[in-house]
């Protein structure tokens, strides 16, 4: 396993090019502001260098990446937004409890394996909440 940073364009391409150069598998692609400002552009990286990545969100899939695997991002927010109406009906924060998304989103996107030349199981295919065709 190898980590590989990357905080500006320059950096990312860097990155890609190294983990062709050291013979990466595949990527999992950490969440990070600057990369979730550029999901398609990851994706095309991802396609350029014929490495299958996978990343937390599913724009990531829906841009061309191999795949996403995270936590449900409506979901996210419907716990934000009853955390809200809890504190607006005067509960103190301090007294809500900790929680977290529990709902899981897994999205493939098939037309990018085929173009990696991967085939995905039909197992995991059934598994997943979305394939793009």
């Amino acid at each position: 396993m190898h980590t590989l940073q990357a905080s500006t364009q320059e950096e990312l391409v860097a990155a890609f090019t190294k983990s062709n150069e050291i013979g990466a598998g595949a990527l999992l692609i950490g969440n990070d502001a600057f990369f979730t400002s550029i999901i398609a552009e990851l994706a095309a990286l991802s396609n350029q260098h014929a490495i299958p990545s996978i990343y937390q969100y599913p724009d990531f899939a829906v841009a061309g990446g191999l795949m996403s695997y995270g936590a449900s991002i409506t979901e996210a927010y419907r716990v934000i937004g009853s955390y809200a109406a809890r504190v607006l009906k005067g509960e103190k924060p301090a007294d809500l409890p900790v929680q977290q998304s529990t709902k899981i989103e897994f999205v493939i996107n098939r037309k990018t394996a085929k173009t990696l030349g991967i085939t995905v199981p039909d197992r995991l295919l059934a598994l997943a909440d979305e394939v793009i065709e």
